[in-house]
C-alpha cells in the first residue's frame, strides 16, 4: 500500500528487517508501506536502470554508494516500462539533480510511481548486516502515524519469501512484439521474456537480428513458429526451481539443436534443463563491479549481475547431460559461484550476469557475438 505526499523528505519513515533490527531515517520517494526481500547493490552508478530491471521484482534495494539522485530521471535509459523494485534505500538523497539529460528528479519519479524508500539511514551498516546475516524479509513504514515495532515487525514476517516465488510471469510481456534489425537482417532470434531489459533486444539488433520478443509462458510451438534461428531466454525474478514450464520449454529447444543462449534466469533455467539443482545464495551478486573469469579465454571480466540463486554444477570437471556433455564456461572470482555454463555437443551456452549492461561495464558484449557465430556455425 502506498501513498503519493509531496514534502516526504521530512516525514519520518523506519525500516524493518524480519530478524528485529530497524533503522529510522526519513521518507524518500512515495509516502506508505511496502515489503520485500532486502538486498543490497554495490554499483555506484546506473541507478536507473537497476529500479527499472524486472529482475528486482519484490526486492527492496539498498544502494552501497552513499550519494544517489545525482543525475536525475531521463527518459532514455529505462530498462523497461515502470519501475520494479518493491522499496529503494539510500543514504543521502541528492537535494537537486545536475545533468543535461535529467527531466525530473529520483524523488519525483519515485513518488510519482508509487514506490516507497527511506532515506538517511546508515546504509553502511545495513549492509554489513545482510552480508552477515543474509538477504531477509524486509519492511519499510512512512508516515506521522507509524505503528508500533512489535505491530511492524509482525507484519514484515508475513511477507512472503524469495524462496519459492514464481515471477516471471508477473513481470513478461503479455503479448509478443518485434525488435527489428538494426541495417541488414541476419537472423531472427525467438526470445523468451522472463524478465528481459530493454538494452538485450537491442544488442541483438545491432548485429542484425530480428527478435521476436515472447511471453514467458509461450510454448515450443509459439518459439518455432517465428521460424527462428536462435532461441534465446532472459533475465528474470524469482526462484528457477519453481520455473518448469521454461525448463521444458527449453529442453525442447535444445532437443532440436537450435543454438541457443541464456542469461541470469536464462543460465539458471539452462541448468535445470540439463539437470542440475539451483540454491539460494546467502545474499546474491548485485551491481557492476563482479569479477567473473571466463574459463573458455582465461579472461578476467569485470561485470553486471543480479542474482540470488545460483546453478549447483560440478566446476572442475566436464558433467555429462541428457543432452551432450556440460561443462561451466565461468566463474565468479569472489566466491566460485558458478557463472556460465557452455554443451560441447549442441550449440548452446548461458551466462549468469548481465552482457548487455546498459550502465556498464561492457567487458561481455562479446557474448552476443558468439551467439551470432553460433547461428552463422549452423547455417553453414
Amino acid at each position: 500500500m502506498t501513498t503519493s505526499t509531496r514534502g516526504a523528505t521530512k516525514v519520518p519513515a523506519v525500516l524493518v528487517l524480519e530478524d528485529g533490527r530497524i533503522f529510522r531515517g526519513r521518507a524518500y520517494g512515495a509516502v506508505g508501506v511496502t515489503f520485500g526481500e532486502a538486498v543490497f547493490s554495490t554499483g555506484m552508478t546506473g541507478y536507473q536502470e537497476t529500479l527499472t530491471d524486472p529482475s528486482y521484482h519484490r526486492q527492496v534495494v539498498v544502494m552501497t554508494a552513499p550519494h544517489v539522485g545525482n543525475t536525475g530521471v531521463n527518459d532514455e535509459d529505462p530498462e523497461s516500462k515502470q519501475i520494479w523494485v518493491a522499496g529503494y534505500v539510500v543514504r543521502d538523497p541528492a537535494r537537486v539533480p545536475s545533468n543535461w539529460r535529467a527531466k525530473r528528479s529520483l524523488d519525483d519519479e519515485l513518488r510519482h510511481q508509487g514506490v516507497v524508500g527511506i532515506s538517511n539511514i546508515d546504509t553502511r551498516a545495513l549492509t554489513r548486516h545482510l552480508r552477515e546475516r543474509g538477504a531477509m524479509r524486509v519492511g519499510i513504514f512512512s508516515g506521522n502515524a507509524l505503528p508500533d515495532e512489535g505491530t511492524m515487525l509482525a507484519e514484515v514476517r508475513q511477507a512472503p519469501e524469495m524462496k519459492g516465488a514464481d515471477l516471471s510471469a508477473e513481470v513478461a510481456t503479455k503479448e509478443a512484439y518485434v525488435v527489428p534489425a538494426i541495417g541488414t537482417k541476419k537472423f531472427t532470434v525467438a526470445a523468451v521474456d522472463l524478465g528481459i531489459k530493454g538494452m538485450t533486444p537491442h544488442r541483438m539488433a545491432e548485429r542484425g537480428i530480428e527478435v521476436h520478443v515472447l511471453p514467458a509462458t509461450a510454448t515450443a510451438e509459439d518459439v518455432y513458429a517465428v521460424n527462428p534461428d536462435g532461441v534465446f531466454f532472459s533475465n528474470g525474478p524469482g526462484d528457477p526451481a519453481t520455473a518448469d514450464h521454461p525448463v521444458s520449454v527449453m529442453q525442447a529447444v535444445l532437443e532440436r539443436g537450435t543454438p541457443l543462449f541464456g542469461i541470469c534466469f536464462g543460465n539458471q533455467i539452462l541448468g535445470r534443463a540439463l539437470g542440475f539443482g539451483t540454491y539460494k545464495l546467502k545474499y546474491g551478486h548485485r551491481g557492476i563491479n563482479q569479477p567473473v573469469q571466463d574459463r573458455t579465454t582465461g579472461k578476467v571480466e569485470v561485470t553486471a549481475h543480479n542474482h540470488g540463486f545460483a546453478v549447483d554444477a560440478p566446476t572442475d570437471k566436464v558433467s555429462e547431460t541428457p543432452y551432450g556433455r556440460a561443462e561451466v564456461s565461468h566463474v565468479c572470482l569472489n566466491d566460485n559461484v558458478v557463472e556460465g555454463l557452455h554443451l560441447l555437443d549442441k550449440p548452446a551456452f548461458s551466462v549468469q550476469y548481465h552482457p548487455e549492461a546498459a550502465a556498464g561495464p561492457h567487458d561481455a558484449a562479446y557474448l552476443f557475438d558468439r551467439f551470432v557465430s553460433l547461428m552463422e556455425g549452423q547455417r553453414a
